[in-house]
């Protein structure tokens, strides 16, 4: 409860995997548009194989290592090679457009994320800080109706860096009028939201539904609703 006493003003979210259910809004657009394009693959065998290697990618994406569209391209290339499945480029090109059309059609949040807004914004400003792509992030702040809670929305392609790096975390700062000794960063992925905020001397609260992180520099949180032990 050590944030109680800090005088926070400004919380700052992370989006996916932190109040936006990506696995699971993801797995229903591919869903959909396998369907829609009449591909008949194993949903079970493909996800195995696409969600882990989408996170590698997703990290060499924020360390500047692969391009947006490579990320787009490689992620379903590879994963159907390894797969035996025949998938021309034409295809993969437009599976790869249609997935970013249709993801933000399906806004599952993850459960306590409505709950923990309407209890921080009485009292703090809330923003966004994302490594999302700008087309996409906005649609599914507005689809999932959560986009009115948050006054600063930060992506990565607007501030020209992604997180850690420490350019996107000032932007959004300075946008909110907020100082990092009085706000706090809310996210899922250590590099990216926690090491990448507290380099800036922000406040952080590390969300992980695991329960292996121990060697951590920042305070924890399992479940959003913990948020209230801190804030």
């Amino acid at each position: 409860m050590i944030l109680k006493n800090e005088g926070i003003t400004d919380v700052f979210f992370d989006l996916d995997h932190t109040l936006w259910d990506f696995e699971k809004n993801s797995e229903l657009t591919y869903k959909k548009i396998f369907s829609e394009n009449k591909l008949e693959i194993d949903l079970v065998d493909f996800f195995k194989l696409y969600v882990p290697y989408n996170i590698e990618l997703w990290k060499l994406y924020q360390e500047d290592k692969i391009s947006k569209e490579d990320l787009r391209y490689k992620r379903l290339k590879t994963i159907f090679d390894q797969l035996n499945i025949k998938v021309d480029e034409e295809m993969i090109n437009k599976l790869s457009d249609d997935y970013i059309e249709s993801l933000a059609t399906f806004n599952h949040l993850f459960v306590d994320t409505i709950e923990i807004l309407d209890y921080l914004k009485p009292n703090y400003k809330l923003h966004i800080i994302t490594n999302g792509f700008a087309e996409v992030q906005l649609k599914k702040l507005k689809n999932s109706k959560i986009d009115h809670y948050f006054q600063v929305i930060m992506d990565s392609e607007t501030a020209g860096v992604k997180k850690p790096n420490a350019i996107i975390f000032e932007k959004a700062l300075e946008q909110a009028n907020a100082k990092p000794e009085v706000s706090v960063m809310i996210g899922d992925s250590y590099e990216a939201d926690i090491l990448g905020a507290k380099n800036i001397g922000m406040h952080t609260l590390f969300y992980t539904p695991k329960e292996d992180y121990v060697k951590v520099k920042s305070h924890i949180i399992n479940e959003l609703k913990q948020i209230k032990n801190y804030l």
